[in-house]
């Protein structure tokens, strides 16, 4: 299927199952009419993520056929895709190098301090299950990841789940090589 999807407005999940059954979820994100399908429709691939609402939503569908029309007789509205496409890029294959070539303890404190800094393009979930496996793990060690951060005094849960105590030490645990 070529077409693409535009949600107006709501929250959804990204994430993706191996064949070995883990789970790794990227995020929920807060939709401002997000389009989803753009990269799919480039390319011919199928999504590598799985995409679910976290509440109901109305989306509209994009006619992919019409898409290419008006991208062949507007080229300016192609360069608008690619600019959102390599956005996108970006942000996703730095989410995922930092969760491959890091300890979950920096990759918690990292998404903490972005989200300090709001630009985190994605954020957390409510449940601690769902928060370690953004991370790529089990819930046992995401706990102890967390333990190591509170126990070095950087952060603490509060009523909104885990918050920073210490910034300038958080912003000098994330530049220790």
């Amino acid at each position: 299927m070529r077409d693409l999807v535009l949600v107006p407005s709501g929250r959804i999940a990204m994430g993706h199952t191996a064949m070995n059954g883990r789970r790794f979820q990227l995020g929920t994100l807060e939709c401002d009419n997000q389009l989803f399908g753009e990269m799919e429709f480039f390319t011919g691939y199928r999504c590598q993520l799985d995409i679910m609402a976290e509440e109901p939503l109305e989306v509209a569908r994009i006619d992919g056929e019409r898409l290419e029309q008006a991208l062949v007789a507007h080229p300016k509205v192609a360069l608008f895709f690619a600019t959102a496409i390599a956005i996108d890029y970006q942000d996703t294959v730095d989410i995922f190098t930092c969760r491959m070539l890091y300890p979950i303890s920096y990759n918690i404190a990292l998404d903490l301090y972005h989200s300090h800094c709001h630009d985190n393009p994605v954020s957390g979930f409510s449940k601690g299950y769902q928060e370690a496996e953004r991370f790529g793990t089990t819930d046992r060690v995401y706990r102890r990841a967390v333990k190591e951060l509170m126990d070095k005094g950087l952060v603490e849960r509060g009523e909104q789940g885990l918050q920073i105590r210490d910034l300038a030490g958080l912003k000098a645990f994330l530049e220790q090589p």
